[in-house]
């Protein structure tokens, strides 16, 4: 996240500028964030604490006939987000429509409705009745899930985004935990289990509805949209509004999938701990710790990893621990002796089943890495006017590929597979997809490698990145000092950039195919190419009218002894003909700090040859480096010698 521009910021009457805060936490004290937090914090542990309680009740309490034990939780699950799929749509269309404070308030009110409802149903321990208030809360649900995502952009610089982002996940799945642990304990109660799980989430809808009455107005987007009630017609208009952007619309697929890979496994919990791990009550409410502060420290770490922008290269690095322990947790539960049913004492004395929970609390943790910067990038990413309805269009896709997520587990479960191989199932497809997801979006890929390039390889600072554009096209004027210089300027940026780059470095192996992934713009001298040469700023150009960023390094080779050499006049070339286009990009200096004499930079052997990419450990590992970037170059400094001495500076700076 970096500058801030009309379509990530808010209003300026809506929300006060606010001075940088150290992390996230900081947002808890602020009257734009924390009421909301809470809000959503206690509509997320009353569905939790509803929908368990009933699990466990008809789990393990009641004698449903047509509701056998080892269904149930898929039943649920399933109930609970059919309404997504039927009512997104108009959600969305609502959310964009009104102010988003007055439909959290009337979602609260209805939410109060519904557990009256509910608390008849458990005093009367009537399974029928309770099924109808699952569907209820998915309703609630629904309205509610386009306002939680749509609200936070009016409201957060975008360098709040990913912090924002990851508390609301946080939140949302430490309310899980509190709800379903609450809700498992609760309704145990000998005697008064029932009615104690009747009041408490009569009490929490209350709750919410008094803190939401303190979220600030955030005004409507789109208020002059007409409605079209037509569930169906609106749900195929928004998945297409949804596709228009392919980045967006590949991340709602990402997202979608995470929902049916983490949906496997919540739905499971219960069967897992009794049929498996030959647990009790409190052991499946323990799973449901393990996995909700996993899915909670992942989401807090995505600030810090990110360093406060919207960083999908963690993405794939979520992707593959998801995968990882998914197949470890396989592992590790298959072959466990059948014992009598255990409390959680006794599964705890036991050593084999701390690795079962060390498997799930690094695969929610590997699950909240993943999702968070998908989330924020859609955030980011869509138009204002519809990103209540692009959110509606992901929760769309998140029921279609919860309820496949249900069926297919209850397909496998009839087919005669046990639990733990259903999660070797979904671990082992979760790195097929996640692999297809990143070849067909290069991007995720791409910036994963600068991210572990600058993360891993370097300490890497950035100094000025509020200078990069959010949005519209711009020229990056650069240092060449290594090999991967590129890839250290994608991880300063949260947007994509286009480079123009010698021709030769796609020969060198690994690098040349990651500039290509890249659609680097290769280009050759003149006087060795001329075809090639004219062509590179016809596609330069290109990049500008597009809207996009485009870097250059001016000195049209990597330095030979450390030092800035003189600039080249393609970068006045390529601003003149955008201009001839009608395109004005704005030409931001930028300096690579330190990178001389590391692995990836030349060094002088003692015969006087050059080389790179030798003697990996000879500045040692994890070396600082850096980027500063300066503010946009006047129009009339646009040239050569100016241009040279503004990067001069920065890199003293």
């Amino acid at each position: 996240m970096t500058t801030s521009s009309p379509s990530h910021m808010p209003p300026a009457d809506t929300v006060p500028d606010h001075p940088v805060h150290a992390n996230q936490f900081a947002l808890l004290r602020q009257r734009r964030f924390a009421p909301f937090f809470w809000t959503q914090f206690a509509g997320a542990a009353n569905d939790n604490l509803f929908k368990f309680a009933f699990t466990v009740m008809v789990t393990y309490q009641l004698q449903v006939s047509w509701l056998p034990p080892a269904m149930a939780g898929l039943v649920i699950g399933a109930l609970f987000i059919l309404p997504f799929l039927l009512f997104s749509a108009t959600s969305g269309q609502l959310t964009d429509k009104l102010d988003k404070t007055r439909m959290i308030r009337f979602v609260k009110n209805l939410e109060i409705a519904i557990m009256v409802l509910a608390a008849w149903g458990f005093w009367r321990a009537d399974a029928a009745v309770l099924l109808g208030c699952v569907f209820l809360m998915g309703l609630h649900s629904t309205l509610f899930g386009p306002v939680k995502f749509a609200y936070m952009p009016q409201v957060l610089q975008p360098h709040e985004l990913t912090g924002g982002t990851g508390m609301v996940e946080m939140g949302t799945f430490l309310a899980i935990l509190l709800g379903q642990v609450a809700g498992g304990l609760l309704v145990a109660l000998p005697g008064i289990g029932h009615t104690t799980v009747a009041a408490a989430c009569l009490g929490l809808a209350l709750v919410g509805r008094g803190v939401a009455q303190r979220i600030p107005m955030v005004p409507a987007t789109d208020p002059s949209l007409v409605i079209n009630w037509n569930p169906v017609s609106e749900t195929w208009r928004n998945l297409k509004l949804a596709h228009g952007n392919v980045v967006v619309f590949r991340s709602l697929l990402g997202i979608s999938w995470m929902w049916f890979f983490g949906a496997v496994f919540l739905s499971q919990f219960p069967s897992f701990a009794k049929e498996v791990l030959h647990g009790d009550e409190q052991v499946a409410s323990l799973l449901l710790v393990v996995f909700s502060v996993g899915i909670g420290a992942g989401s807090l770490l995505c600030e810090v990893l990110s360093r406060r922008q919207v960083e999908i290269g963690l993405v794939p690095l979520g992707a593959i621990g998801m995968s990882v322990f998914a197949v470890d947790l396989y592992v590790a539960s298959r072959g466990l002796p059948a014992v009598p049913q255990m409390g959680l004492r006794a599964f705890l004395a036991q050593a084999a089943h701390w690795r079962v929970m060390a498997d799930l609390a690094l695969l929610s943790l590997f699950a909240g890495l993943y999702s968070v910067p998908m989330y924020a990038l859609i955030q980011m990413r869509s138009q204002p006017t519809h990103r209540a309805r692009i959110i509606a269009a992901n929760n769309i896709l998140n029921a279609l590929f919860m309820i496949v997520s249900s069926v297919l587990a209850g397909a496998l479960l009839g087919a005669g597979f046990t639990i733990p191989q259903i999660f070797l199932i979904t671990g082992i497809a979760n790195a097929v997809v996640a692999f297809y997801i990143f070849m067909l979006v290069p991007e995720y890929l791409l910036r994963f490698v600068s991210w572990g390039v600058s993360s891993v390889a370097y300490r890497f600072r950035i100094r000025g990145a509020e200078h990069i554009p959010a949005e519209g096209p711009a020229v990056l004027v650069c240092n060449h000092v290594s090999f991967i210089d590129a890839v250290l300027l994608m991880a300063a940026s949260p947007r994509p950039i286009r480079f123009i780059m010698d021709h030769q470095i796609f020969a060198v192996p690994v690098l040349g195919w990651l500039f290509r992934l890249a659609k680097a713009i290769p280009i050759a001298p003149q006087k060795e190419d001329p075809t090639a040469y004219e062509r590179a700023f016809v596609q330069a150009v290109q990049v500008l009218r597009e809207g996009d960023l485009l870097a250059i390094f001016p000195e049209g080779a990597l330095t030979r002894d450390g030092s800035l050499q003189p600039f080249r006049g393609g970068v006045v070339k390529i601003v003149e003909m955008a201009e001839s286009h009608g395109v004005h990009p704005p030409v931001i200096p930028m300096a690579l700090t330190n990178l001389w004499g590391s692995f990836f930079s030349r060094v002088e052997r003692r015969d006087g040859k050059q080389v790179a990419m030798a003697r990996p450990f000879r500045r040692g590992v994890w070396s600082r480096v850096g980027l500063n970037v300066g503010a946009a170059v006047p129009r009339a400094e646009v040239e050569p010698v100016a241009l040279h001495a503004h990067v001069t500076r920065l890199l003293v700076a």
